[in-house]
């Protein structure tokens, strides 16, 4: 196995988010689906949707109503940029985000390892104006 164990390409088993009185919700539904990769010269792509996204109408992003866009764009999401794993933490150094604010930003991930799955999860933040943690659990690709 590589120094680096996070190098290669994970699949979405789960991800979930948990708020501080302990419910539990799936964003992006229980079946999610995703994939992140991390290559050995430091770059990270992240992607993770909903397995039922609807698809366009008309089939052209640029023809789409705005209604359209917005559907497909809460239903996935995706970043992309460098990162540095160490002392049980990754942090990814966002270049390119659907979410325009994260972009030149730090993404904080806790990591923990079990057989071929990696554990990647938020610290408590504010979502919704509630604090929220988010975990996801990959399986190597």
């Amino acid at each position: 196995m590589s120094a680096n164990p996070l190098i290669g390409t994970w699949r979405l088993v789960s991800f979930d988010v948990r708020d501080a009185g302990g419910r539990i919700m799936h964003p992006f539904g229980r079946d999610a689906v995703g994939s992140i990769t991390y290559t050995g010269d430091g770059h990270v792509a992240v992607l993770f949707g909903r397995a039922d996204r609807a698809r366009l109408a008309g089939g052209d992003w640029v023809g789409a109503t705005p209604a359209e866009i917005e559907t497909a764009a809460r239903a996935y999401f995706a970043y992309c940029g460098t990162y540095e794993y160490r002392d049980g933490e990754v942090t990814h150094r966002v270049e390119l985000s659907l979410m325009p604010n994260w972009i030149g930003g730090e993404q904080v991930r806790l990591v923990s390892f079990d057989g071929d799955t990696v554990t990647l999860a938020t610290r408590p933040m504010p979502v919704g104006g509630r604090q929220q943690t988010a975990t996801l659990v990959w399986q190597r690709a």
